[in-house]
């Protein structure tokens, strides 16, 4: 199985993030490889585990635009959820959905490391 067909079996719109990229698969597979490297993921654990709201949002908002544009949907949808509830301070524990977004991307990362 190609690695864009795990991406896809995933849940993962590699068709839109492809499009992105203007087919070029070598390219959009680069782009995804640094996802589960971002340092915004343990910065948005650290700042919400901290309290700080907005270093929380920040991290998430830059996620979301990351993941969004590959379309990485696993992960983009919970993090989406997460910037709006820290954008509007809604809600008083933000950890279910930090933790979905960390163990989102832990799936990736298993995923491109695979057959490496």
């Amino acid at each position: 199985m190609s690695k864009i067909d795990e991406l896809k079996e995933f849940g993962v719109n590699t068709e839109e993030g492809l499009g992105r990229c203007f087919g070029n698969e070598d390219f959009y597979l680069r782009l995804v490889r640094m996802i589960p490297n971002d340092a915004n993921f343990e910065a948005l654990k650290e700042k919400v585990a901290a309290g700080d709201l907005t270093g929380g949002f920040e991290a998430a908002h830059a996620l979301k635009g990351a993941v969004g544009n590959l379309s990485i949907t696993p992960i983009f949808e919970p993090v989406s959820e997460l910037t709006e509830m820290l954008r509007a301070r809604t809600g008083d524990d933000y950890t279910k959905l930090v933790n979905e977004v960390l163990r989102q991307r832990d799936i990736l990362k298993e995923i491109l490391e695979r057959g490496e």
